[in-house]
């Protein structure tokens, strides 16, 4: 009897929801296989399964559809018996909380950090939007992270793989202004990350327009 198809993510390197989405399949084990799009063609394949025409989206075997990062994190775990306690641990009040955030009001402060010009914003917004996304979101989880070195607590969980992303994008904008903020715990929290062979594997370089397989981690 043949094996059923791998599921097939169609992603983008540098976004950060497609980043986080493989990251939880390769955390999770999940064999799968990607098909890294171009932005400005992307293929008719994923726009008929999705056509809001943004990644990731996950064909899963059996034919159905994830369109939305989370939910592609929470079926990598969940489908794989979350043995670890990954997505568990992200359940908590605090993590919850803290990812709705990431999602929301800093990701809208990150936006017009990092392009200001799409927003038709000069410098001095440019600069009210960086410091309002350090209140939001970056403060709150230095001081997490102080009490715990990841967001799951000792051990990391999906929350850290969610929001890492994220970060990385805001403290590359200007690393020298990020390096002199007052969040040590933070800084370390990234700079962990930013080292773990997770994260360099889901960041490997894949041709563009085909699809390729990645094995379990």
């Amino acid at each position: 009897m043949p094996s059923a198809p791998a599921p097939l993510l169609y992603t983008y390197r540098r976004c950060p929801y497609a980043m986080r989405a493989r990251m939880a399949l390769l955390q999770a084990g999940m064999a799968f296989d990607v098909f890294e799009i171009v932005l400005r063609d992307k293929p008719a394949d994923m726009l008929a399964l999705s056509p809001k025409g943004t990644v990731p989206v996950l064909r899963l075997p059996g034919g159905g559809v994830l369109e939305q990062s989370l939910d592609i994190v929470r079926w990598a775990f969940m489908e794989t018996g979350d043995t670890e306690g990954w997505w568990a641990r992200a359940q908590s009040t605090a993590n919850l909380a803290l990812l709705s955030v990431c999602d929301g009001a800093f990701k809208h402060h990150l936006d017009r950090t990092k392009y200001p010009e799409r927003f038709d914003e000069g410098a001095d917004q440019k600069a009210h939007h960086r410091e309002q996304a350090v209140d939001v979101l970056l403060r709150p989880l230095d001081a997490q992270l102080q009490r715990s070195g990841q967001l799951g607590g000792a051990a990391p969980c999906a929350t850290d793989i969610a929001i890492f992303p994220f970060v990385r994008q805001f403290a590359a904008v200007d690393p020298a202004w990020w390096e002199a903020l007052p969040l040590p715990a933070l800084q370390r929290w990234l700079g962990g990350w930013l080292t773990e062979p997770l994260f360099h594997t889901a960041m490997a370089k894949r041709p563009t327009h085909q699809a390729s397989a990645v094995p379990k981690a």
